[in-house]
C-alpha cells in the first residue's frame, strides 16, 4: 500500500534567503517542486520513469499562501499529498512547517495534467494502467 501523504524534510540554505534574512518568497514554489518529485519517487512514480514511458506532467497552475517566514538554517518539513486525480489531471497540496517552532509557514497547491512528449493532453487509464493505479492509490479523494 502506498502512503497517501509524504513528508519532505531539509533546512533553509543561505542562498535561499533575502536581505531580510528570511527565505525569499519565490523559493517556496521550488520547495513544492522538490517535495512533489520526492513524493512521486517515494510512491514508485519517479519522473524519470514517467518520462521514459513518454508521459509528461506539466504544471498548469500553482498557488502559495505565506504565513510565517523560514530563516537561514531552519529545519522544515513539506507535507505533500495528492488531493484529486481523474486520470487526466491531478492536484497536489503542500504544507510547509517549521521543525523549530511547529508553525505553518506556507501552504499551497499545484495542478498538473498528463501529456505526451509533444505536449498533447492524454488520459492515462487505458494505456498506462499501472501508473494510473499508483496515482489512484496515492489520492485522497
Amino acid at each position: 500500500m502506498v502512503s497517501k501523504a509524504f513528508e519532505y524534510e531539509r533546512k533553509v540554505y543561505y542562498y535561499e534567503t533575502d536581505k531580510m534574512g528570511v527565505m525569499h518568497h519565490s523559493n517556496y514554489i521550488r520547495l513544492f517542486e522538490e517535495a512533489r518529485v520526492a513524493f512521486l519517487e517515494n510512491a514508485g512514480l519517479p519522473y524519470s520513469s514517467l518520462e521514459a514511458c513518454g508521459l509528461m506532467s506539466p504544471v498548469i497552475s500553482v498557488q502559495c499562501r505565506y504565513m510565517s517566514p523560514l530563516s537561514f538554517d531552519e529545519k522544515f518539513v513539506v507535507e505533500t499529498q495528492i488531493d484529486s486525480f481523474n486520470g487526466f489531471r491531478f492536484e497536489i497540496t503542500y504544507k510547509i512547517k517549521s521543525r523549530n517552532s511547529g508553525k505553518l509557514c506556507a501552504e499551497g497547491n499545484s495542478q498538473h495534467c498528463f501529456t505526451n512528449k509533444a505536449m498533447k493532453p492524454i488520459r492515462i487509464k487505458n494505456n498506462y494502467r499501472e501508473i494510473y493505479d499508483l496515482f489512484e492509490s496515492c489520492c485522497n479523494d
